[in-house]
């Protein structure tokens, strides 16, 4: 097959040299060699490769293609394959059912309140301005990348816009879908989603075409994705510096849930604060309670003194600076080290009597010991957060722990995420004031025209847990 296929180019080649003078083809895309988790080239004769047939029955086809274009196979690197194909199932996981997700989301609300949603790229909403110039981008970006044959690249792109999709604009915007009353701010959620996830489909297409397919069909109707245009970036509004100042938000959020996962701290405990210090981190004010309600805590402090909470550590390009430098390498070094320097007016950095400018040097932010403190991932800038928890916040985080088991029971009890309910709850008596207090936000959460505690009845749907440590009922009922 090699020798044949062989024979075949050398011929395109002659034949479109000696009759146009020109090549047989304008790019060609070099991949690298397939291998088997111990790093053995797949080979029919070993049988050390998963079957593809059961690939797609498993995950899709479509699964199979992404893991293929988005290696580091397509740039001349190898790509090692389990036989159980579980990096496949990774895909599944991260990029398939991210999209499909969010068409259940829009699809299961939209269909609950009637609403047609339009394609709209003029909402003045703050999210959804966002997720607009965020789509314009990857559009743009995506364009550019598949042009350039860079199909890995394409990947990383794409993935990156479904995280701030999903983890972001939906989860953020969800108040908008639930609330019961149908105005303008809730019209603008529906149809900047609709109009987001139909561009989405048509920019992943070529590399998801039966996903974006199903999908793209059962928004708008029509024949196929495959028969539609590609989106026009300038539909879109531009505002690189939303999309900057956001994406920083996120950053910062990013950053402040790894310190509660570090510290062991549930996400549906209030904490009191969230520091950002560094350079910049008044922009972020404008996005406070985005912050507030992701972080889950009563106040976001903002302040340009990173000092206050972190040092920078000097860090010598030694590739760039060894050759200029020689001997006196070694003596700047030690002083970086032993934070023997300064800045400079001018963005440079002084270390004795050598001046170091940009690309000489990186600066490395480290968070002080003793706090809850970790470094964005841009380095500039630090995030604190207050982990001392009171009784009161104790309290408000067993109730929202309620909520969580109590909207469980409404799925195991097959209802509609509109319905209605009574709850009953037979409570611990430790935990019962917690949940008292904050009654009102209880039956806002979960739809609970009217709470009771005691014995469930017996045309509740009763189910069992744990609360605060304590064992407890509840009951539900459509009403």
């Amino acid at each position: 097959y090699v020798a044949q296929t062989r024979g075949w180019f050398y011929t395109r080649v002659v034949l479109a040299t000696a009759l146009f003078d020109r090549p047989p083809f304008q790019n060609c895309i070099c991949h690298g060699v397939v291998l088997d988790s111990d790093g053995q080239k797949l080979s029919k004769r070993l049988r050390n490769y998963p079957s593809p047939e059961e690939m797609f029955a498993t995950h899709g086809s479509d699964a199979l293609r992404w893991s293929l274009m988005s290696s580091a196979i397509l740039r001349g690197g190898d790509l090692q394959i389990d036989k159980e194909g579980q990096s496949i199932a990774e895909i599944v996981r991260l990029v398939i059912k991210p999209i499909w997700n969010g068409y259940y989301f829009f699809t299961l609300y939209a269909n609950t309140d009637g609403i047609r949603a339009s394609f709209r790229t003029d909402s003045e909403q703050v999210l959804d301005r966002y997720i607009l110039a965020k789509t314009r981008l990857l559009v743009e970006q995506v364009q550019s990348d598949m042009d350039g044959y860079d199909l890995a690249g394409t990947c990383q792109r794409i993935s990156a816009f479904i995280d701030a999709l999903n983890n972001w604009y939906i989860r953020r915007s969800r108040d908008r879908f639930w609330r019961s009353e149908q105005d303008q701010d809730k019209r603008d959620a529906y149809d900047t989603l609709y109009t987001v996830l139909t561009t989405l489909c048509r920019t992943v297409a070529p590399m998801l075409p039966l996903l974006a397919e199903e999908v793209y069909k059962g928004l708008t109707g029509e024949r196929s994705v495959h028969l539609s245009d590609w989106p026009d970036a300038g539909e879109f509004p531009e505002d690189a510096e939303l999309v900057a100042a956001m994406d920083r938000t996120r950053d910062a959020c990013s950053t402040a849930l790894g310190l509660r996962e570090a510290h062991k701290l549930r996400i549906r405990l209030p904490l009191a604060s969230l520091t950002v210090a560094g350079a910049g981190s008044d922009g972020l004010a404008p996005f406070k309670g985005l912050i507030q309600d992701e972080i889950n805590v009563k106040d976001v402090r903002l302040t340009d003194d990173v000092l206050e909470f972190g040092s920078f550590q000097l860090q010598v390009n030694a590739k760039v600076m060894g050759p200029k430098l020689g001997g006196a390498m070694k003596t700047v070094m030690a002083a970086a080290r032993k934070g023997d320097w300064k800045h400079n007016d001018d963005g440079s950095v002084q270390v004795g009597d050598t001046t170091l400018q940009e690309g000489e040097f990186s600066l490395r932010l480290n968070a002080k010991e003793g706090i809850a403190s970790a470094s964005l991932s841009t380095n500039d800038a630090v995030a604190v957060l207050d982990v001392a928890v009171t009784e009161d916040l104790e309290n408000e985080g067993l109730t929202r722990d309620l909520v969580r088991l109590v909207q469980q029971a409404r799925k195991e009890a097959d209802l509609h995420v509109s319905d209605h309910i009574r709850l009953t709850l037979d409570l611990h008596q430790t935990v019962r004031p917690a949940v008292e207090k904050h009654a009102s936000y209880l039956r806002e959460q979960t739809l609970a025209d009217s709470l009771v505690y005691g014995s469930p009845g017996e045309e509740d749907h009763t189910t069992e847990g744990k609360l605060g440590g304590e064992r407890f009922r509840l009951g539900l009922k459509r009403v």
